[in-house]
């Protein structure tokens, strides 16, 4: 028969202890991961097909003109809306396509628009730097 010092029993109680928040630690961690490649890692498809478009910049100066400068201004100077030259520089391509189709910050009001002309904004837009 084996006997089993109480100093034995004691290091795997401590060690099986010290092991389960370290395994739920893990799991919540990988859990997050996963749920952040998720949420982050997909792109919008029509954010998809406009940046796969080449804009027009004179296209893109139209639409501005039309749509974009009552708040940002006829040279993009910022009125009610924020200046945006420069602002490729600042936010993603994405992050404007999201902004101009969300209105994300109030008061900008959200527009629908085919993925060629939001190519076309973008790509004026870059012209602005």
């Amino acid at each position: 028969m084996k006997s089993t010092s109480s100093i034995g029993i004691e290091k795997k109680q401590i060690l099986q202890s010290g092991l389960r928040p370290l395994l739920l630690l893990s799991f919540i961690s990988c859990a997050i991961i996963l749920i952040w490649f998720l949420l982050v890692g997909t792109i919008d498809p029509y954010v998809e097909s406009s940046l796969a478009l080449q804009g027009s910049v004179d296209k893109g100066n139209s639409l501005f003109k039309m749509n974009c400068v009552g708040c940002h201004g006829i040279t993009a100077q910022g009125l009610v809306g924020p200046e945006l030259n420069n602002v490729t520089d600042q936010l993603s391509d994405e992050k404007i396509i999201n902004q101009v189709i969300k209105g994300l910050t109030p008061p900008m009001p959200s527009f629908e628009m085919e993925p060629q002309s939001m190519a076309d904004l973008l790509a004026y837009l870059h012209s602005l730097n």
